[in-house]
């Protein structure tokens, strides 16, 4: 448990670098896309700026998830992060609506082409930058299994691709296509809009205890494989926080004695852990008879 808590820890450290980012990149894209009319590049600074409550919305989710059990919550706060990135997509969401419907403003009332090749240059540097976040967050979501770092990781990747195409737009508007410009801005709002679904759909589905399938029945064949489970009665999981939860029940021989069942279970645990590095598992006997009972 204790290793758990010093994962949530880590975690807090890559959303820290993700609110330095945006901090300093949605203030270079909007004075920049300001002071050079272009329209890709403002909207990819005003998706960055709500970029930063995002990821102060996955800070504050961590900070409590490493809130100890209490009398109200006995199983810890571990959910509050996967609140966090619920939250985290209404904002994006919330922005990519607002990006669409400034880009399609835009293309009735038209704003000339970008001005020299800074606001270019600025999407390019920006692209480059935010990739760098978002392969050191992604690394560290994989390491400590949490799903609001995942979520701020996909944001990352998302913006990093958002600024790319703000630099092939504002390129192609500069040689003649301005049309380009508040075209590549929409599809900043349609990415936008996109990875939110992405988060807030994997958000949900942990908090109303989904589990995927396939990997509850990889979990299930290691459980089958340890000596002296004879049959699994029933197994299910759910995602909490970081943790994965797994409940089994299994029939051993039933002229097996207490300390003798207790020994398959702690093998069951140890595989379990082993091979999915799940240290949450809670494990019922109950008494097997073959003759009985068709595994």
């Amino acid at each position: 448990m204790e290793s758990t808590y010093e994962d949530i820890k880590k975690g807090e450290r890559g959303a820290w670098i993700s609110i330095a980012a945006y901090l300093i990149l949605s203030a270079c894209k909007l004075a920049v896309g300001y002071w050079t009319n272009s329209e890709a590049l403002s909207a990819d600074g005003l998706n960055n700026s709500t970029d930063i409550i995002a990821s102060i919305a996955v800070l504050i989710g961590l900070r409590i998830s490493r809130k100890p059990p209490d009398k109200d919550h006995r199983y810890g706060h571990f959910r509050a992060e996967t609140v966090s990135a619920m939250v985290a997509s209404f904002i994006m969401f919330a922005v990519g609506l607002q990006v669409l419907l400034q880009a399609a403003g835009t293309f009735r009332s038209p704003h000339g082409a970008p001005e020299g090749s800074a606001a270019a240059w600025t999407a390019l540097l920006s692209a480059a930058a935010i990739y760098g976040v978002y392969m050191y967050n992604v690394r560290l979501a994989k390491r400590i299994n949490s799903q609001a770092m995942l979520a701020a990781a996909k944001d990352n990747r998302s913006d990093a691709m958002v600024s790319a195409g703000a630099f092939i737009g504002i390129l192609g508007a500069q040689w003649g296509w301005p049309w380009l410009d508040p075209l590549t801005a929409l599809l900043v709002g349609v990415i936008i809009c996109k990875t939110a679904w992405a988060i807030f759909r994997d958000a949900t589905h942990a908090l109303t205890d989904g589990f995927d399938d396939q990997e509850l029945q990889v979990i299930k064949r290691t459980i089958r494989e340890v000596p002296g489970v004879e049959q699994i009665i029933d197994i299910k999981a759910r995602i909490h926080g970081n943790n994965k939860l797994v409940d089994v029940t299994i029939g051993v021989h039933h002229l097996l004695n207490v300390a003798e069942s207790h020994e398959i279970t702690e093998q069951v645990e140890k595989q379990i852990f082993d091979q999915h590095h799940i240290s949450h598992v809670h494990i019922h006997i109950e008494p097997y008879e073959a003759s009985k009972t068709i595994r």
